[in-house]
């Protein structure tokens, strides 16, 4: 197994990132429970940089980078497709009231 390269945790942490961000949006929007389209977009985009570290892990052929980027895959699908559903229903009752 190769050392992994200082860097090679960073896309990682940057997809953890951005779904905590689409968290924060979805709080400062008025709460998480209601969920947050926009909120769950952002979290969404996070996927990109988590499976660009997944695929540096593979090049690499060390463990912890690939583990570290498959759990941020799905950290942040799981928080996007939360808050986009809870945005979307929070959305349609609204709209039926």
């Amino acid at each position: 197994m190769a050392d992994p390269s200082p860097d090679s945790k960073t896309p990682a942490l940057a997809a953890f990132g951005l779904a905590i961000l689409g968290l924060v949006i979805a709080a400062v929007q008025g709460s998480i429970l209601h969920g947050s389209i926009t909120g769950g977009i952002l979290a969404f985009i996070g996927v990109i940089p988590a499976c660009f570290g997944m695929w540096k892990g593979i090049q690499q052929e060390t463990q912890t980078t690939l583990a570290l980027s498959v759990a941020s895959v799905l950290f942040t699908l799981a928080v996007a497709a939360v808050l986009i559903v809870l945005g979307v229903i929070s959305l349609g009752v609204h709209h039926l009231h």
